[in-house]
């Protein structure tokens, strides 16, 4: 549990990785899909889920540069994963804070 808790530490990496469930994303469309992440935490991001082996990083040859990130099928295997996260969590709805309870 602690090595899948790791590959997913920092905030925005689930959101990340639900982007890449629906397809191979280039980091502009990264950066579309995600709006409010700021450029340095998307490659933070990016370079985290490459080094642990959730994402593939190809960059194509030509002008402007491309590169292609796609989920491994280590990272594809997050999928069931952050389903069931977001099934958790839309039936235990957040407490509010100690001093209001």
């Amino acid at each position: 549990m602690e090595i899948t808790l790791a590959a997913l530490h920092g905030r925005w990496t689930t959101l990340v990785i639900r982007e890449f469930l629906q397809g191979d994303r280039t980091f502009t469309e990264l950066r579309h899909a995600l709006p409010a992440l700021s450029d340095k935490v998307l490659s933070d991001r990016l370079a985290h889920l490459t080094e642990v082996g959730v994402l593939d990083r190809r960059r194509h040859p030509g002008w402007p540069p491309r590169v292609h990130y796609t989920l491994t099928p280590h990272g594809r295997r997050l999928g069931p994963v952050l389903q069931a996260l977001w099934d958790w969590g839309t039936q235990h709805p957040p407490l509010p804070p100690a001093e209001t309870r």
